[in-house]
C-alpha cells in the first residue's frame, strides 16, 4: 500500500518517495529553549515521532534531525530578566525539553543541533549567499535580498509585494527592502556574539536550520516539517536562502501540523494562553496527553478540553487494563492445564479461530489504510481498534469456561495474536508503556485521585460506608456515594462480593430540581401510592 502524505508545497496529497531508495532524511524544526514547552510544541513533536516511527516500521533507515535554537532574541531577553547567562538558561531549557520527550516517549533523534554549535556552518552558508549576491552587509548586520529570490512566496502563496519584515524582524531603514530579513545580526552590548567577517555578532532566526539541515542531510532532502505558523516567514526564508546558497537545494516534502486551541483560539506563549506540557502532565498521565494529542489528525487544529484529556485517560487504562488482563490469564494458563500441550508443543500451539482471524485482518487492513493515507491516526484507536480489545476480554471470559483441551488451545493462541497485533499498533503510535501494565495502572489511578482531591484511604473507605449502607437497605445513600464519588472521576464497579474503584470521565451532577418541581413531583408520587393501595 503506497504512502501518501500532504505536501504544504504543492497543497495536496502526493505518494512518498525517497530520494535515496530504502533512506530517508528528515528535519523538523524545534524549540527555542527559553522557558518550559507547552502542549503546541508537544504536538509538533508528537506527530513527527509518529512518521519517524512509521518510517522505521515501513523498513526505511531514517536520520531524523531535530533543532533547538539556543541562540535568540527571546532567550536574551529571559536570561536578562533573571541576571542568568542566556547560554546556560538556554541549556538549562533544552533539558527540560528533553525531560518532557522521554514522558511522552518520543524518540530520540537521530541528530538534536543546537545553534552555539554550529556557528562556521552559519557562517559559510552566509559567506556563499553573499558570493552569489544574494545578501548585503550594512554596519556589521548581514541582510538576505528577496528581490533575488524569483520564487520568494512558493510555499506561503504570499505575494512579494504584501510581505512585512518579519515577525521576529523590526523595520530597518538600511534594508534594500522591507521584507530583507537579517543573516547576521551585528553584536551589541552585553549579548553573547560570535567573530564573523563582518565582525562579532550573532546569526538571524531563519538561517540556522538551512545550515544545519545542510550540514546533516545535504542540500537535497526529503521532509521538512513543523508547525503551520512556521510556514511564512521561517520556512519560505529557509527556502529562499538554502536556494541562494545552492542552486540545487531541495526538499521533497513540507508537511506541517496544525495549531492546538485553547478555546478554539491558537495555544501560544505569545497570547498567554498556554498550558506547558508540565502542568498537564502533574495531572494527567503522559500517555494519555499522547493519546489526545494523536486524537486529530496531526494536519487539523486540536482543541484543548479538560473533557478530552480526561477521555483519552479513560481510553489509555482500559486498553492497559485489556492488555494485563490478557497477559495474567495467558501466563496463569501457560503454568495450569495447558502447561504440557503449550510445553510439548512450542510455537504456534493451535490454529486460531475464525473470528480471530478476522479481528486480526480488520485491524491489520484498517491500521495500514490510515497511516498510508497521510498518517490519519484520529480513526486507529477507534473501530478494529477496539473490536480487537472486545474479542480479548470476551475471549478471556471463555478461556475460563471449562471447554475441550483443542478449543482452549486454540483460544490461547488466538489471543496471543491478537494481543500481539495490538501492542504492534501501540508501539508505532508510541502508547505502548515502558513498564509494566500494573504499574502505569497504578499511576493513572493516582492522577484521577490526584485530578479528585483524594488519597486511596478515602475511596477505600467510602467504599466500606457504601458496604453497611447496601446491608442496611440504605439504597439511596449507597447511589449517592456513587454518584459522589463518580463526579469526581471515580467509579465503583461491584465484582461479585467484592467492590473495586478505577478511574473515569467525570459526570456532571444532575442539577438540583427548583422547589416548585420539587413539591410537584412529592405530590405525583404520593397520589400513585394512594392509587396503588386502592
Amino acid at each position: 500500500m503506497e504512502l501518501k502524505v500532504y505536501n504544504s508545497m504543492t497543497q495536496q496529497k502526493e505518494v512518498f518517495e525517497p530520494k535515496t531508495p530504502g533512506k530517508v532524511g528528515m528535519y523538523v524544526c524545534g524549540v527555542t529553549a527559553y522557558d518550559l514547552s507547552h502542549l503546541g510544541h508537544a504536538r509538533a513533536a508528537v506527530s513527527f515521532d509518529i512518521f519517524y516511527r512509521y518510517l522505521q516500521h515501513l523498513g526505511y533507515e531514517v536520520t531524523y534531525v531535530r533543532n533547538f535554537t539556543d541562540v535568540d532574541d527571546k532567550i536574551i531577553r529571559r536570561a536578562n530578566e533573571l541576571g542568568e547567562n542566556p547560554l546556560s538558561l538556554s541549556d538549562r531549557y533544552c533539558q527540560e525539553y528533553l525531560v518532557d520527550m522521554a514522558d511522552l516517549q518520543c524518540l530520540p533523534p537521530t541528530h538534536q543541533p543546537r545553534v552555539s554549535n554550529h556557528m562556521e556552518q552559519i557562517k559559510d552558508m552566509i559567506t556563499q549567499i553573499i558570493n552569489n549576491d544574494c545578501a548585503y552587509v550594512v554596519e556589521g548586520d548581514v541582510f538576505f535580498a528577496v528581490d533575488k529570490s524569483p520564487n520568494y512566496g512558493q510555499l506561503s502563496g504570499q505575494k512579494l509585494e504584501h510581505n512585512r519584515a518579519g515577525e521576529r524582524v523590526a523595520v530597518d531603514s538600511r534594508k534594500r527592502n522591507p521584507a530583507d530579513f537579517a543573516l547576521w545580526k551585528a553584536a551589541k552590548p552585553g549579548e553573547p556574539s560570535w567573530d564573523s567577517p563582518w565582525g562579532p555578532g550573532r546569526p538571524g532566526w531563519h538561517i540556522e536550520c538551512s545550515a544545519m539541515s545542510a550540514h546533516y542531510l545535504t542540500f537535497k532532502f526529503d521532509i521538512h516539517g513543523g508547525g503551520i505558523d512556521l510556514i511564512f516567514p521561517h520556512h519560505e526564508n529557509e527556502i529562499a536562502q538554502s536556494c541562494a546558497a545552492c542552486q540545487e537545494s531541495s526538499v521533497g516534502y513540507w508537511m506541517h501540523n496544525g495549531h492546538v486551541t485553547n478555546n478554539n483560539e491558537k495555544m501560544s506563549k505569545s497570547l498567554g494562553n498556554f498550558f506547558t506540557i508540565r502542568q498537564i502532565t502533574e495531572r494527567y498521565h503522559p500517555l494519555a496527553l499522547r493519546h489526545f494529542l494523536i486524537s486529530a489528525h496531526y494536519r487539523s487544529p486540536l482543541n484543548y478540553t479538560v473533557l478530552q484529556l480526561e477521555s483519552s485517560s479513560d481510553a489509555v487504562f482500559y486498553i492497559y487494563q485489556t492488555l494485563l488482563d490478557c497477559e495474567v490469564a495467558l501466563s496463569s494458563a501457560q503454568e495450569g492445564s495447558l502447561k504440557d500441550e503449550i510445553e510439548k508443543k512450542g510455537g504456534k500451539v493451535a490454529p486460531i479461530t475464525k473470528s480471530a482471524e478476522d479481528c486480526i485482518s480488520k485491524l491489520r487492513s484498517e491500521f495500514r489504510t490510515r497511516m498510508s493515507d497521510d498518517l490519519n491516526t484520529s480513526p486507529i484507536l477507534t473501530g478494529a481498534f477496539q473490536d480487537a480489545l472486545k474479542f480479548i476480554n470476551s475471549s478471556l471470559n471463555l478461556l475460563k469456561k471449562k471447554q475441550p483441551k483443542k478449543q482452549q488451545l486454540s483460544m490461547f493462541q488466538s489471543l496471543v495474536e491478537v494481543e500481539r497485533e495490538v501492542k504492534d499498533v501501540l508501539g508505532i503510535l508510541g502508547l505502548l508503556p515502558p513498564g509494566t501494565y500494573s504499574e502505569v495502572l497504578e499511576q493513572l489511578k493516582e492522577k484521577a485521585l490526584k485530578r479528585a482531591g483524594l488519597v486511596e484511604d478515602d475511596v477505600l473507605r467510602l467504599i466500606e460506608e457504601r458496604v453497611t449502607a447496601r446491608k442496611n437497605k440504605e439504597f439511596s445513600k449507597s447511589d449517592q456515594i456513587r454518584a459522589d464519588l463518580t463526579t469526581k472521576g471515580i467509579a465503583l464497579m461491584d465484582i461479585g462480593k467484592e467492590t473495586i474503584w478505577r478511574p473515569c470521565v467525570p459526570v456532571e451532577p444532575e442539577p438540583e430540581a427548583p422547589p416548585a418541581e420539587k413539591e410537584q413531583k412529592a405530590a405525583t408520587t404520593a397520589a400513585t401510592g394512594e392509587e396503588q393501595k386502592a
